[in-house]
């Protein structure tokens, strides 16, 4: 829930949480996304390895509204942008890092920036409502969401079937609602999908290879989840 202090003037009226005005959240909004392809990853750090650096795939890149462009990912129960992962404990950007030259960098390609903003004129959409669907892009790093079920103790994988971007700036990951499926596979935009945020039961993403642990009855990724899951309130 959002508790904004009202005023007539939008630059004053903040946001409880974020402590951003109203006018600057407006401007931060995603409007355009861009599939990453080639394998760029996002590089972290945490406190518990202060001496180590890790990585994940990034999933796409974002156009906001005041023309910034950065690198998304799943992070935790949501989709972040990468600049944004500031969590000491579970994480905190590091940088950007292609794999195939080995290189560090730490601001979107150049590539990408001409592509989105390209495509952001070329497709401008006239929204009438917050929820309109601006774009649905295909989930290309494996992503799982972790649902919960309290009455029974029970953890559920469900493969993330894509990422929808609606007019307000909101990503949601799709999942599958198997009593809805009429034909396979299940592409972006079947009325089958669902927001995985919006689920009582949803908790967190993971990238396809702590997916693939939890798949596997790994012991140290079942107790790393199930005391996320506890923690989860």
């Amino acid at each position: 829930m959002k508790t904004p202090i009202k005023s007539d003037n939008s630059d004053n009226v903040v946001d409880f949480f974020s402590g951003k005005s109203f006018s600057e959240l407006h401007d931060q909004r995603f409007i355009r996304l861009s599939a990453e392809l080639d394998g760029l990853e996002m590089l972290y750090s945490n406190e518990s390895n202060p001496d180590k650096l890790f990585s994940l795939k990034v999933l796409c890149w974002g156009l906001r509204a005041n023309g910034e462009v950065v690198g998304l990912v799943p992070w935790l129960n949501d989709i972040v942008a990468c600049t944004d992962v500031f969590d000491p404990l579970n994480g905190q950007w590091e940088g950007y890092y292609d794999v195939g030259i080995d290189e560090v960098f730490f601001d979107a390609p150049m590539h990408k920036i001409i592509e989105l903003e390209t495509a952001a004129e070329y497709y401008e959409l006239e929204c009438e409502n917050d929820d309109d669907i601006v774009q649905e892009l295909p989930d290309t790093i494996g992503t799982h969401a972790v649902l919960a079920n309290p009455a029974n103790n029970q953890l559920t994988l469900i493969e993330v079937v894509s990422w929808r971007l609606l007019h307000d700036g909101s990503i949601f990951g799709m999942l599958t609602d198997a009593e809805k499926v009429i034909s396979t596979p299940v592409l972006p935009g079947d009325k089958c999908l669902y927001p995985a945020q919006l689920d009582d039961e949803f908790r967190y993403f993971f990238q396809h290879q702590i997916a693939n642990k939890i798949k596997a009855q790994d012991p140290e990724a079942l107790a790393a989840i199930s005391m996320l899951v506890e923690e989860t309130p």
